[in-house]
């Protein structure tokens, strides 16, 4: 059975490589930083953080894959991060892989078309790596948007965007040219370049249909079951305060990075590729007319913008909460729960040390600093001050307007928000 050893198997492209080699008959062994689930998918893994300088040492690669004949596919990448990850990723990782490979293995570099103009810091060190599989005969397919049945990052925030009410956004005048490519299509062009190598070089790859943002967009509202919305340009500096945003929330699909990439559009040439080769990939409205839309999809695209929103929300709700536990003043609050078996100065620690509490999960949830474990810790929280005051005050329960009520719809609140933020 042929061998494949696939980086960035735990991500969108990653995975559906992953199932289209097993499907076709190959071993496949799947590396990723996170391996649980796919074993549980019945993949045999290896888990390896590239940014791990382990992971830099072609010995580290040699000790897992062998001697004998094994293809690798590198599909791993980072949009956004520090220079150091950006270098790890890219460039030390997989070149020290291609360094252990033994002589005669087929490789191929997952890249991205329009890298070789822009200016950003992911383009930059992508054109690094293209230079580094090149050096090793790997090869390197430039792809354009790939989509699938399933979406994830760039793909689902194109279905939120289909999916708003009354309005569909665009970056600049939406007439960015894209040409998208099906995954499962992408997954047979990888594997017969594996088999069947091309020249040397670097080679574009994608779907047959050319479209427009404006008209990828509308293509997924209507496959939506949804009624036309009226179009509204984004000015790009607008678009790039946005992505701004994104970068500071870490909500990875609205980043300056993806904005600059999507204002220049993803159009992919083929060239000579595809010649003698049996693999033809779909285009865009064929696809996309291959399946209907499930209440998955509908639900997921109307849900994906709540996840920063919910952020927000919440967030809002802990500052507020913060500053109100460390500003208000005692007499405010005592009365409140008058016959507490508590003395007044300790309530009024507990209460500063609960504004604090609150503040530093605000911030927390401003950063996307570990999103699922925060909405764990604010479950945790919640649920501690409920029984806190519910022993010091029972009759909060009966206070107008919801008092210790309240903290139920919250917690709920709070649940949705972490099964949002688990995207794999």
């Amino acid at each position: 059975m042929r061998r494949v050893l696939i980086l960035g198997a735990d991500g969108f492209i990653g995975r559906h490589l992953a199932f289209g080699m097993r499907a076709d008959g190959w071993q496949v062994i799947a590396c990723a930083r996170r391996t649980v689930r796919l074993e549980r998918m019945g993949f045999a893994t290896l888990r390896a953080d590239l940014s791990d300088p382990e992971t830099h040492d072609p010995t580290f690669w040699a000790g897992h894959i062998g001697a004998g004949p094994v293809a690798v596919i590198n599909a791993a990448g980072l949009l956004t991060g520090s220079e150091a990850q950006m270098q790890a990723v890219h460039v030390s990782a997989p070149r020290a892989l291609y360094q252990a490979l033994p002589a005669h293995c087929s490789g191929v570099l997952i890249s991205a078309v329009g890298i070789d103009t822009a200016q950003t810091r992911f383009s930059r060190y992508r054109r690094d790596g293209e230079a580094i599989a090149q050096a090793h005969n790997i090869t390197v397919l430039r792809a354009g948007l790939v989509m699938a049945d399933t979406s994830y990052g760039g793909t689902s925030l194109a279905r939120a965007l289909a999916a708003l009410p009354f309005v569909t956004p665009v970056v600049g005048d939406g007439q960015q040219a894209f040409n998208p490519i099906h995954a499962a299509d992408l997954a047979q062009v990888v594997q017969d370049c594996l088999t069947d190598p091309p020249p040397a070089g670097i080679h574009q790859i994608g779907g047959h249909d050319t479209v427009s943002q404006t008209d990828m967009l509308a293509a997924l509202r209507g496959w939506l079951g949804l009624p036309p919305a009226r179009v509204l340009r984004l000015p790009v500096p607008v678009a790039r305060l946005l992505g701004t945003l994104g970068d500071a929330m870490r909500f990875g699909p609205i980043s300056r990075t993806a904005v600059d990439q999507l204002s220049a559009g993803a159009l992919a040439e083929s060239g000579t590729l595809l010649d003698g080769r049996a693999v033809t990939p779909r285009g865009f409205s064929t696809f996309l007319a291959a399946r209907p839309a499930g209440t998955q999809d509908l639900w997921h695209a109307r849900l994906y913008l709540f996840r920063p929103l919910l952020r927000l929300v919440l967030a809002a709700l802990w500052l507020g909460s913060g500053l109100l536990g460390l500003t208000l003043p005692a007499d405010s609050f005592l009365p409140l729960i008058q016959g507490a078996i508590l003395p007044d100065s300790a309530l009024i620690v507990l209460a500063r040390a609960g504004g604090l509490a609150d503040l530093a999960i605000a911030l927390a949830l401003l950063r996307g600093w570990r999103p699922r474990w925060v909405a764990g810790l604010q479950a945790a929280l919640i649920l501690a001050y409920t029984m806190v005051f519910s022993a010091l005050a029972p009759a909060l329960w009966l206070l107008p307007l919801g008092g210790l009520l309240k903290n139920l719809p919250l917690l709920a609140l709070v649940a949705i928000q972490g099964i949002l933020e688990d995207e794999r």
